[in-house]
Formats: C-alpha cells, structure tokens, sequence
C-alpha cells in the first residue's frame, strides 16, 4: 500500500542519504504541522475510532509490512473492529468485524461509495474512465451498466461458454501430455484464465499469430498489477504532494508508470485499430466488446460523450479486474483440496455422477453441483482474492459502529479477518470444510454480511458471475477428467500455503501436482 522510504535512500549513491533524509523530514514536518492544525480543528468534540500511535510522514504506513491483511487483523485485535489508521496524508477507517462491514457498505453505502484518487490509477485508467476505480457519479453508473449489460450479464456469460470450453479444452491436452508427472498448475491456470477474458473481450483472434504483442501486453499487466498493490504504490498517494513527487521521480516510479502507461496503450490501439480494419470479416452476434465498444464511440448516445480513452479504459479494467482473481481462485481451491482427500473425493463422485457417460463436463452439469458450489464458498472464505476490498472514501460524515467518521476518510474493509471469524464462523474458521455450508445458507452475492469476498452494494463486483462461471467450470473439468496427488515423497502438510501480494493474495510457491487421466472403473 505503501512505496518504503528506507528502499528509496538505500538505492542513492551513500553521501545522499543524510542529506535526502534531512531534506524530506523538514519538509514533512512542516507540511504535516499544517496538516494537523486545519484537521484538528474540524475534529474537535468527534469521537473518532481508536488506532495505534502515528510516526512523522508515515504515520501507521510503517505497521502494514509485506501482507496488510494479516497486519491489520492484529492491529484490530488490540484497538477492535473499527480501527482508525493514519497512512501517511490520508486518514482511514479499517473495519474488521461482519456488523461494522455492513453498516459501513449497506446503511452507508449512498455516503461511502466513491473511491479515493490516486495518481497512479489515474493515469492507467486515461483519467479514471474505467468502473473499479471510477469515482461516484453519473460517469460511473453509465459505465457500469454498460460492463454489466454487454460482457457481465447472464447472456454474455452464457455466450461466453464457447471462450470457456475452448482455453479448458487447451488445458485439458496439456495436462494429458504430462500425465504422472509433476505440473506446476500456476501458470497453466493463469494462460487459462488470460485466455477466457481475452477471447470473451476481443474474441477468436485473441492468442492468435495476430496478436503478436500479447506477451508483451500480459508483461505490462503484470507490472501494472505489482503497481496498484503494494511495493508499487505511488509515494504521492500517502505523501504530502511535494515530497510524494519528489520521492516517485528519484525511485523512477513515474517513469516507470508512463512506459507500462505506453505498452498498454500501444496494444490497445493495434487492438482497436484491428477491430476497425475494413477487411475484418463481419462480427457474428453483436461481436466482441471491443466491438460494442467501437459501436457506442462511433455511434454516441447515451448522457456521456464515449471517446476512444473509454474503450481502453474499460478493456484495461476487464483484464485487470479478471485474470489475477479468477486463476488464484482456482489454485487456492485446487490447493486446499488436495491437502483433504476427504473433500476431494466427495467433490469428484459429485462431479462424476452428474457427467454420467459422457467424457466432459457440460454446462447443463453445472446446475446440479451444489457440493463443488460449497467448494467454492468455503475457498472464499479463507482466500478471498482481494483481502481488503478496493478502499471507499466517504463523501459525508457518518457513523460506524457509534464512532465518528469525517468525510474524505478512506474505509478498507479486511474481507479476510471477516471470514476467518470466529464470532461468524464458530466452527473451527481456520479448517477448510465446505461441509459447513450444508447448515449455512451464507452466500458471496453481497447479502450476506459474514462472506462478502466481492463486496456489497454500490460497489459490488459486476464481474461475479462471470467469474464463478470461469472458476467453477474449471474446477469442475480439472476434478472430473483427472486423478489428483502429490509428487512423490510428498505430503499434505508440505503444501505451502504461505500468501505473497497485497492486492490480489497469490500463492508463494507455485502449486506443484501429479494429474492422472480418469478412467472410469479404475479410481
């Protein structure tokens, strides 16, 4: 969440440090002096939520370390549920706790459900003319509708099916060819979901020889993806303006930003410029959204004037609110099943028994597993793929959980500690049992308090159920059409489950299985 300054005066030539140092403290100090005096006067008679003690420039930005959610959650158990941080310049409000969660999205959900502004994201989304991090406003609920009603709804993602069935086929034959031996899953599964997404955003062409930048343009979303979480993030979202610059350009964070900037957009544009070329042959069934889009540019209608920056911002947001969560996703599951056979088993009897004769699984399977959908719930609910849900900023004072809250305050709610409760999950919340949802009838569709991995209200992901679909699909092929173990010598307490990343939360280590083809009459 955070850019360190230590990492900044250790990467200068040594003579430079003490004199860096000595300039950046005397000119936060004396900006924060400012600071503190005009917000100290506006918070007089308020009773603001508890938090730890605040450091000079950094105030709690130090206290974060390499994973927020697991910091937080300690942080909270000493101050509670509705913690009030300081990271840097920007006051925030961290909640921890189902009730507080709700009363904040749900009660509060008109007075918090902008998003704060941050050079970095406004720059990569062409002024934020994307949905995720768009502020509140007529622009963001035309934008939204139009996601949600041309790639997110339950047409598009039945439509989508082809996209699906296709990169599954794909990982279907490479992981044939390696039967019985060890597979690192990760990669496979991330060229998976890439190629779902892209194919559903710009259509068979997609991987194709046509799409010669395409590692390219996977390298720039990789970058962009370490850039809006946590060793990437702009020294100007938590400094002071002055020395947030000052510090972005000596560590060479904005030149780095405006090359990932220019290979984006460079791939954008062959992109669009493919889509308009005359000799394309005629998109069937309304085409691609590169095609909708192009459509709503060229043919404006609507209350927004919709410019070419609109269609890039809103394919950027496609890609990056999609690959990352979908495929980590599916190797947490992956990951937590093969460390209980138990589950795993009675997964694939499930899966297996609805297939019935036939050699793959159908989309008319998918209605009639409710234990994979358990599978599903409990993986997010131990590993949501954000941990802390994109922050809000609240646009007036509110109240959460009897504290006060000024406006301009940013709310970060850590959707892991949340699920890992045992206050909402009285169970053993740190054992991964789908079973628990035979008696609970908590889902993840934002109207449950306890499970809300993507969100709730205005804010909630509009890409669910295009997400489930991909992620339950997937799991559903990979238990039906192999055998799963571990490599040899192997067991269930070597798997590592160690996280790594801030905004979506990977695996550290590659997930490394052996895949046998089923045959049936020989489990």
């Amino acid at each position: 969440m955070a850019i360190s300054l230590t990492s900044l005066l250790l990467s200068l030539p040594q003579q430079w440090q003490p004199v860096l140092f000595a300039l950046l403290s005397a000119i936060s100090l004396l900006l924060l002096t400012r600071i503190r005096s005009r917000s100290s006067s506006g918070k007089k008679g308020l009773k603001l939520p508890p938090g730890p003690a605040t450091v000079p420039l950094l105030g709690n930005l130090h206290q974060l370390g390499p994973l927020p959610h697991r910091a937080l959650r300690d942080l909270a158990r000493v101050h509670g549920p509705v913690m009030q941080l300081q990271l840097g310049k920007a006051p925030a409000v961290v909640i921890s706790s189902a009730e507080a969660a709700w009363e904040a999205l749900k009660a509060h959900d008109l007075d918090c459900c902008t998003r704060p502004v941050s050079p970095g994201t406004k720059r990569l989304t062409y002024d934020l003319k994307n949905v995720a991090f768009a502020p509140y406003g007529p622009y963001w609920r035309e934008a939204r509708k139009l996601l949600t009603v041309e790639l997110l709804s339950a047409r598009r993602v039945k439509a989508a099916w082809y996209a699906r069935h296709d990169q599954v086929e794909k990982l279907i034959s490479t992981l044939s060819h390696a039967e019985g031996k060890p597979v690192a899953l990760d990669e496979h599964v991330l060229s998976l979901s890439d190629g779902i997404i892209g194919m559903v955003a710009f259509g068979n062409i997609y991987g194709s020889d046509k799409f010669s930048q395409n590692k390219n343009f996977q390298d720039a979303l990789d970058d962009v993806m370490e850039m809006l979480s946590g060793s990437g993030s702009s020294a100007e979202d938590f400094l002071p303006k002055a020395i947030g610059r000052l510090v972005d350009r000596l560590t060479g964070f904005i030149a780095r930003r405006e090359r990932i900037f220019r290979q984006l957009d460079a791939f954008f544009e062959m992109v669009i410029e493919q889509h308009l070329d005359p000799k394309r042959a005629p998109p069937e069934n309304g085409g691609d959204l590169v095609d909708v889009l192009i459509d709503l540019w060229k043919k404006p209608c609507g209350t927004f004037s919709f410019t070419k920056d609109h269609v890039k911002a809103i394919i950027f947001s496609t890609f990056v609110a999609g690959i990352d969560t979908n495929a980590t996703t599916i190797l947490w599951a992956m990951s937590e099943l093969i460390r209980k056979p138990r589950v795993l088993k009675k997964a694939q009897a499930e899966i297996r028994a609805a297939v019935g004769g036939g050699d793959r699984v159908q989309p008319d399977d998918m209605t009639k597993l409710s234990y994979l959908r358990m599978v599903v719930k409990e993986t997010l609910r131990l590993h949501p793929p954000t941990p802390l849900l994109l922050p809000r900023e609240t646009m007036r004072h509110i109240q959460i959980g009897g504290y006060d809250v000024p406006a301009k305050t940013r709310i970060y709610v850590n959707a892991w500690v949340i699920g890992r409760d045992p206050a909402n999950w009285p169970d053993d919340p740190e054992e991964f049992n789908p079973d628990r949802f035979e008696t609970n009838e908590a889902d993840f569709k934002g109207e449950h308090p306890v499970l809300m991995p993507f969100g709730t209200g205005r804010r909630i992901c509009p890409g669910m159920s295009m997400a489930m679909a991909t992620v339950e699909f997937t799991l559903a092929t990979l238990l039906f059409g192999f055998q799963w173990a571990l490599p040899e010598g192997r067991t269930a307490d070597d798997v590592s489950m160690e996280e790594e990343g801030r905004l979506v939360c990977h695996r550290k280590t590659p997930l490394v299985l052996v895949p046998t083809v089923y045959r049936r009459g020989l489990e």
